[in-house]
């Protein structure tokens, strides 16, 4: 069987053949170019394993071989060579349809790192290529709408490529599940799969976390510790609700990413790491870059590719394939009979948004099966927006959609006083009349935002993400203040 053959591309002497020696010694078949004319014509007779093309050439840019060669020759993954710093040049060429790019001077481990994912790509392809042509052939994200066929079908052609993907989509419209698809059916498959929720880190922690520590390093530091870059080397890096870092963390993470290189802290030495970045959030990250609160840099370093995942709303005729593996699921892996649905019950939930998604729909089910008797799911199990179908609560959000649904009180909240004249105080948590002032301004503010929070968690059955969506505060924030209030979820 014949060595895989690769093209390097490059005006560069000296360039080339320390790179073929490096290919040669890895046991590949090299072919070399000079300029963008003589690849074209090799191209025309030979398929290649790998291009490794620079980005400026004599009568060229390498960026034109780069779309070329990602139209034409789709079985051959092709890879740049950037100027030291030129970010921006990778990025447009990862954009363009690129693999991979090294920098200059090119370091030969990452350059060899590089050209074995690429060797990888090259047997993990066909599989992934027949699995999109055969509707889910095993995939985690389920449903045969046009929708989610186009989603797996994206997904299929993501997962050859090394660029960064931001995935964009509503809370509990499955992000990760797409980001542990990408992995799965990328080169990359057999490494980790490190998912971070980046909101859920406290920031004093951050660094020790992504990067990892030297023992000794600070108080507590008992042992070394990697972080998740080293935790997902050669693997993805998922970075959930990215939006949430803060802007100290950003740059960070630019460098990191950039330059393909972390450093303990207490080390004294950087160490090099290769992972994919996935990012995931259901903010704009856009309007956050035009408000100040997301660097722009990081912005066009992660939004390489976007990937943005259909609400359930928007595919409802996926429902029943979704509803038989939900209730599956529910059932565990050793019941003889699964839950099934009552007459109507299909349709009542067909004819629900749910804002919630995917994470809602398996919630109501949960909450449903918790009602059901002998394992049957009638109209009446069915707990929509806080209200059972049928309810006057339920039929009075379905007439006014536009407004907002009525939240019963909280089981703690204080009920408000009777209104008292203008010349008293009223009591903390009182509601005030006209000119009216609380008796203790501080447990009054702290009652008002309590009783929001509530309202807010109760409208979004308690989902804290989209709580704090819905208040216009980070989920780090809300969950402060609830801690603080003493806001508990409910029991089951």
């Amino acid at each position: 069987m014949s060595a895989p053959r690769i093209l390097v591309v490059d005006d560069e002497a000296d360039l080339r053949e320390l790179l073929e020696i490096t290919l040669l010694k890895m046991g590949l078949d090299v072919d070399s170019a000079a300029t963008v004319r003589e690849a074209r014509a090799l191209l025309a007779d030979t398929a290649y394993a790998l291009v490794l093309t620079d980005m400026r050439l004599p009568d060229g840019l390498g960026l034109q071989l780069v779309r070329e060669v990602a139209t034409g020759h789709r079985s051959t993954p092709i890879a740049v060579i950037t100027a030291y710093g030129s970010a921006e040049n990778a990025v447009v060429a990862l954009k363009a349809g690129a693999f991979d790019y090294v920098s200059k001077p090119v370091v030969l481990d990452d350059l060899r790192t590089m050209v074995r994912s690429a060797l990888k790509l090259a047997d993990a392809g066909k599989p992934a290529a027949a699995e999109g042509a055969n509707g889910q052939g095993g995939s985690r994200l389920l449903g045969q709408s046009q929708a989610m066929q186009a989603l797996r079908a994206q997904i299929g052609r993501l997962a050859r490529s090394q660029a960064p993907i931001a995935i964009n989509g509503e809370s509990g419209s499955g992000k990760e599940l797409a980001a542990r698809e990408i992995h799965a059916r990328s080169a990359r498959a057999g490494k980790p799969f490190v998912a971070v929720n980046c909101g859920a880190i406290p920031e004093a922690l951050m660094e020790a976390e992504f990067f990892g520590y030297r023992k000794g390093a600070f108080t507590g530091a008992n042992d070394e510790r990697d972080g998740f870059f080293q935790a997902a080397n050669g693997g993805t890096l998922m970075l959930d609700e990215v939006a949430d870092l803060p802007l100290a963390m950003q740059v960070k993470l630019l460098r990191a990413i950039q330059e393909r290189r972390v450093r303990k802290i207490g080390a004294t030495a950087e160490e090099a790491v290769d992972v994919r970045i996935v990012s995931a959030t259901h903010k704009d990250l856009a309007k956050l870059v035009e408000n100040g609160q997301f660097r722009q840099d990081l912005f066009y370093r992660l939004n390489v590719i976007e990937l943005t995942l259909p609400p359930l709303r928007e595919r409802l005729d996926d429902l029943p394939l979704l509803v038989d593996a939900v209730l599956g699921r529910l059932a565990g892996p050793d019941a003889t009979d699964k839950a099934r649905l009552g007459e109507g019950v299909l349709a009542a939930l067909q004819g629900y948004a749910f804002p919630g998604n995917v994470r809602e729909l398996e919630n109501v089910l949960e909450r449903a099966l918790a009602f059901a008797d002998d394992g049957v799911i009638e109209v009446g199990d069915l707990l929509l927006k806080g209200a059972r179908v049928g309810d006057a609560a339920l039929s009075t959000a379905a007439a006014a959609p536009s407004a907002a649904p009525a939240v019963p009180p909280a089981a703690d909240a204080v009920p408000a006083a009777a209104p008292e004249s203008a010349s008293t105080a009223a009591a903390p948590g009182a509601a005030l009349g006209a000119g009216e002032l609380p008796s203790n301004l501080p447990d009054y503010l702290s009652q008002v935002e309590r009783d929001i929070i509530l309202r807010a968690l109760n409208q979004t059955q308690f989902n804290r993400t989209q709580a704090a969506s819905l208040l216009g505060i980070s989920l780090r924030q809300l969950r402060y203040q609830m801690q603080k209030l003493n806001i508990n979820a409910p029991e089951p």
